[in-house]
């Protein structure tokens, strides 16, 4: 498992950790995971011409049966090496929960690797109380930090985007936080540290340990403070239009609107499917005031595609909703039909196992 928060880059690093094993001559087969339906990271794995399955309807500590077994229907069908999968970004306690059943219960089927849990740079900053003013409640900060506590790899991610005072104050603040625990520093996007990482990972095994101490109540509190948003629609235009420029429209303008609601941003993910063999178009949003992030091309025009908007943000997820419908009604000559949507906040984390003696 590759488990950090929202907006961490866990996708981003789960398709370069696959195409890392494929090219050393592994089998991959990768497992995604969400609160609902109409998952963009499910899109962007797929389109990339991986073997994937979705787990929805809560984490994989809650769906753990789901999770055995959609690893036993990839098993069958691709016979993997190696199985990524990317939990929920606001779940934690993922080594008692998850991890550990795995290998107590499925240690002759499979080998349970170290848990990396992998931080934005100024999301780690804002928790850690280093960037001022937090960014999330308490509460929120709370699983946060639960996050961080249970990692046996902690992955310092988009060092490409930070200067070297930030990078090595943030360091210095991890290292002292979580001393026992090793710190890599990455990029997913430009590839810096990858090797270490992906290394580690593959060769190391889950450690032996107590399960941390956590106050259900309180992570509970923390995941119903977050409103969650998935929509697909299909969009119809009557000329053909730049799919990538449309979606970096209709993202600033969510962004905005989330924003101007003085409400945070976990993340924000769009991406639309032209058909005809194009490839999609995606782009991402992590936190307020951050620029679009194109995260795939489509680089052709097109005149309609299936698009899908996955927003998670600390706000009531009606009004989230909302800004999500009316981001769409705003696209200038775009006829948009939604298919499916879906407006909650997530329900007390329930799991199926959990074993305190790690």
């Amino acid at each position: 498992m590759i488990g950090g928060f929202l907006g961490a880059g866990k996708t981003t690093a789960m398709l370069r950790l696959a195409s890392w094993l494929r090219k050393r001559g592994r089998c991959v087969a990768l497992i995604t995971n969400d609160q609902s339906i109409n998952l963009v990271d499910t899109a962007r794995i797929g389109a990339a011409g991986h073997k994937v399955r979705e787990i929805t309807g809560g984490c994989f500590c809650c769906r753990f049966d789901a999770l055995v077994n959609a690893s036993e229907s990839l098993a069958a069908e691709a016979e993997p090496d190696v199985i990524i999968a990317e939990p929920v970004g606001s779940c934690t306690d993922l080594k008692a929960t998850v991890s550990v059943p795995l290998q107590q219960m499925h240690g002759r089927q499979y080998r349970v690797a170290p848990l990396s849990v992998m931080v934005d740079p100024h999301r780690a900053a804002a928790a850690l109380r280093l960037d001022g003013r937090p960014s999330f409640t308490e509460m929120v900060d709370y699983i946060y930090l639960k996050q961080l506590e249970e990692a046996e790899i902690i992955v310092l991610n988009k060092i490409d985007a930070i200067d070297a005072a930030f990078r090595a104050r943030l360091r210095a603040a991890l290292s002292e936080r979580y001393r026992s625990v090793p710190l890599l520093e990455v990029s997913c996007v430009r590839g810096d540290g990858l090797e270490e990482w992906f290394s580690r990972m593959i060769e190391g095994e889950l450690g032996h340990s107590r399960a941390m101490d956590i106050d259900y109540d309180t992570y509970a509190e923390g995941e119903a403070r977050l409103g969650w948003v998935n929509v697909r629609a299909t969009i119809r235009c009557p000329e053909q239009v730049d799919p990538d420029s449309l979606l970096a429209t209709l993202a600033s303008h969510i962004h905005d609107h989330v924003r101007d609601c003085d409400a945070e941003i976990g993340h924000l993910k769009l991406t639309l499917t032209p058909g005809h063999g194009l490839p999609p178009a995606s782009v991402s949003i992590t936190r307020n005031g951050e620029c679009v992030q194109v995260t795939s091309v489509c680089g052709r025009p097109a005149q309609a595609g299936e698009l899908l908007v996955n927003l998670r943000a600390e706000a009531d997820p009606a009004l989230l909703h909302e800004i999500v419908a009316d981001s769409l009604r705003s696209l200038s000559g775009v006829l948009t039909s939604v298919e499916e949507s879906a407006a909650f906040r997530p329900g007390r984390p329930t799991p199926t196992h959990r074993m305190a003696n790690v």
